[in-house]
């Protein structure tokens, strides 16, 4: 059966989309917050792996496919943007510091926990980039000296997390702008927050979408400033 698996050009597309397909079907069927299709999709297919023996190098070959299409998701993100460009003028400065302080909060958060749990460096700065889009996360984590491995860990659960709970968080601190809402999801939880930002409202999205390459560019400058202060 493994040798199946690993001749097997599609399977893991195949076994991908079939869970997120599943996910899908649950949310429809329970309507609750913590039956997310993304997170179920993961769920299953690491348990799945698990179950038949297949190591990820093997279903990786046959599921890399899917990332191809990142880039052409990623670029779809700035039409919510353009439709939105009116709006993001009349409140450019708003938008600018609620992502810059996202990012300063978020870089000193992680330098307390560090500090609090006794982290070493390289775990430190490994935590740094959790709240920007992997691509960025990665050269961060890479240049900083930490665990690129952790650092993509850390960035994944961060999008899965902010798309489960980020409508309800701002119910629950009454958070009812637009705009607020978008720069939230999208400082905290990148990609995977900005979709579920796209299903809340286009302004969301839109400024959401902006909010992941801003953020990303200053975690950038920050991280390598923060680096230096444990």
């Amino acid at each position: 059966m493994n040798a199946f698996w690993q001749t097997s050009t599609f399977f893991g597309i195949f076994i991908t989309l079939f869970f997120y397909g599943v996910g899908m079907f649950l949310k429809q069927k329970v309507k609750h917050t913590l039956v997310n299709p993304l997170l179920i999709a993961i769920v299953f297919t690491i348990l799945f792996l698990h179950l038949f023996g297949i190591d990820y190098k093997t279903y990786n070959n046959s599921a890399k496919y899917i990332s191809y299409l990142m880039t052409p998701a990623t670029i779809c993100l700035a039409v919510p943007l353009y439709r939105q460009l009116d709006t993001l003028k009349r409140n450019f400065k708003a938008v600018m510091f609620g992502i810059t302080s996202s990012v300063i909060v978020t870089m000193v958060s992680v330098l307390a926990f560090s500090r609090f749990f006794g982290l070493s460096r390289a775990a430190y700065v490994t935590m740094l980039p959790k709240s920007i889009t992997t691509p960025i996360g990665i050269g961060v984590a890479e240049e900083l000296g930490g665990y690129v491995a952790i650092a993509v860990a850390s960035i994944v659960i961060s999008g899965i997390l902010g798309n489960i709970f980020a409508e309800s968080v701002c119910n629950v601190f009454g958070i009812r702008e637009p705009i607020a809402k978008g720069v939230a999801i999208g400082c905290s939880s990148h990609a995977m927050g900005t979709v579920k930002a796209l299903e809340m409202g286009e302004v969301e999205g839109a400024m959401s979408s902006l909010s992941i390459a801003i953020a990303g560019i200053l975690t950038v400058v920050a991280a390598s400033v923060f680096a230096t202060l444990l």
